[in-house]
Formats: C-alpha cells, structure tokens, sequence
C-alpha cells in the first residue's frame, strides 16, 4: 500500500512548519488538508503559508476554489487523490499537513462520495418546504426522514440527492464506503502542547497578528469582488466576526476577542477529533524548539517504517 505521512493537531500548533521540515529532510511535497486554504482570496484569515513560511517545498491544495463556491469533503478527496498519487508515481513523500480531520479521515480510509446530483435536481429540492422534503424521503429513504430533525434541510437533500444518483439509501451508501480498503499506509503524527495555556497564547497572537496583516482589508476585497456575505467560505472562523464589524454590529476589538475565542474552541474540537485516532504518535511541543520537533518526528516515523 502507498505510504504517505499525516502531520495533525490543533490550529496554531506548528503544522506547516514540521511539514516542510519532514519535506525537506525526506524528499517530499505537502499537500494542505485545511477546508479554507482550499479558497483563492482568503490568506490573512486562513492562515496559508507565505512563500517564506512554505521554505522552497512545493504545497498542493492552496488556492484551488473560488469562495462563491462551495468545496466540500468528497471534492477534497477527489482533487487531493490525484496530487497525491502524483507525488508518489515520481518518487517524493508526500507529506499531508493540517487540522481538517474529517478530509484526511476520508482520503486515508478510501471512502467513497457518491457524486452530487445536477444542479436542477438540487435547486427543485431546495425549492420545497420542510413537508414536501420529508414526503420525498419518507417514499425512498424513512429511516433518515425519521432519524433528521426538521432543522437539518441539508442532510434531508444530501439523502434525496444520493438516492437519485446511486439508487441507494444514504445510509446504506456510507455503510458499503466504510468497506472499503484504505486508500494509503498512513504514518500519523500529532502536534499538541501539554499546556494548554500555551497553544491558547499561540492562537491568541496569530489572530492579533492577522489584524495587523489586513485582515479587515481582505474581507473587504473579497466583498468587493463580488463573494457574498452569505457565502459558506464566508462564515469562517475569521471572517464571519470581521464581517459584523464591518456592518457596524460590533467593534473591532470585539470581533478579534471573539475569532480568538472561536479559534480556542475550534481547537480544542480538533484535538478531540484526533485523539480518537490511536495510530496518531503525539509530540507535546511545550519546551522544544522547531530542530527537536523535527528530530523527534524523524525517529518517530524510523520506528514506524
């Protein structure tokens, strides 16, 4: 099976940087696994790599979809597959880096999307009220009409969406994908500080260091060049806030405290997606430099070889 290594963990523990020195030292490229640095536009509020920060490695899956559009986790493992299938046929590690847990999950483990239905088919379900959708279900797929809440409209459409491509109910689809064999060997690695305090400090000051990059200009130029407010890209973490600033709802200073307290919380929903994985080898950061992360890593992927 193809080897590939994950490098995982909570926003602002020091990805990227291990990433490019794990490239460096192993021959290797990185491929992004973050669901908004996949957005052309959105750096500053993402916090994607500057060609600094990047050392000479070439990344993938930076930049690759327009923010009117919306990305999703099976686009993320078709667009992903091929790069890194790539990367292996020419000899190089690729090297996936970042905190999205459920696009790794699902490139690693081999799972199958079923392909989205025409846009048509979508806009007439979107059309209908919440009746008239889980009439459509309840006929083809009744255990999801009565397991989802009258909230949950995108899940409803998802289930009808896949019923009319794959004749299959949602749940029996999932159940055949888990089947499936994984995609990659996978060599996991996990950034996380043993103080807490300290990655909150860390993710404090990014975001304060994001503001003084021209956040508020970014989100201004995304506006102005026609990405909605409404857009999905556009209620991220670290635009959402600006945008209400920019409204006149809140301060500025109140919109940084705030994606600082959404970052924190954002986290730790990332460290507990990745702590249920056993195969993920952890390095608790607190006291090491960037030479004794990278050191360490290294003996930890020789054991593992």
């Amino acid at each position: 099976m193809k080897r590939v290594i994950c490098v995982v963990g909570p926003t602002a523990s020091g990805k990227t940087a291990l990433a490019v020195g794990l490239a460096r030292a192993l021959g290797g490229e990185v491929v992004s696994a973050d669901s908004m640095q996949v957005y052309r536009g959105m750096d500053v509020g993402t916090a994607k790599p500057t060609v600094e920060e990047m050392g000479g490695v070439r990344h993938h899956m930076l930049s690759v979809c327009d923010p009117r559009e919306p990305f999703s986790a099976g686009k993320y493992v078709e667009q992903a597959g091929l790069v890194v299938d790539d990367i292996l046929a020419r000899g190089r590690t690729a090297i996936l880096a970042g905190g999205t847990g459920l696009y790794l999950d699902s490139l690693i483990s081999g799972r199958e999307f079923a392909p989205e239905a025409p846009d048509g088919y979508r806009q007439s379900l979107e059309a209908l009220d919440t009746a008239q959708l889980r009439a459509q279900l309840r006929c083809v797929d009744p255990e999801s009409e009565a397991r989802l809440p009258d909230g949950d409209r995108r899940r409803m459409i998802r289930a009808l969406e896949i019923y009319h491509r794959t004749g299959q109910t949602i749940t029996e689809h999932d159940r055949l994908s888990r089947q499936q064999p994984p995609r990659y060997d996978a060599a996991w690695l996990g950034l996380d500080f043993a103080d807490r305090a300290l990655l909150y400090g860390r993710i404090d000051r990014r975001v304060e260091q994001m503001v003084a990059d021209g956040l508020l200009d970014e989100v201004r130029g995304l506006l102005q060049s026609g990405v909605p407010a409404s857009a999905t890209a556009m209620q991220a973490i670290g635009y959402k806030e600006p945008l209400a600033a920019l409204r006149g709802e809140m301060t500025l200073d109140e919109a940084v405290a705030l994606i600082q307290q959404q970052t924190r919380r954002y986290a730790k929903r990332q460290r507990t997606w990745f702590r249920r994985n056993p195969a993920v080898q952890w390095i608790l950061r607190d006291g090491l430099d960037e030479a004794q992360i990278l050191s360490t890593a290294l003996a930890l992927l020789r054991q593992t070889a």
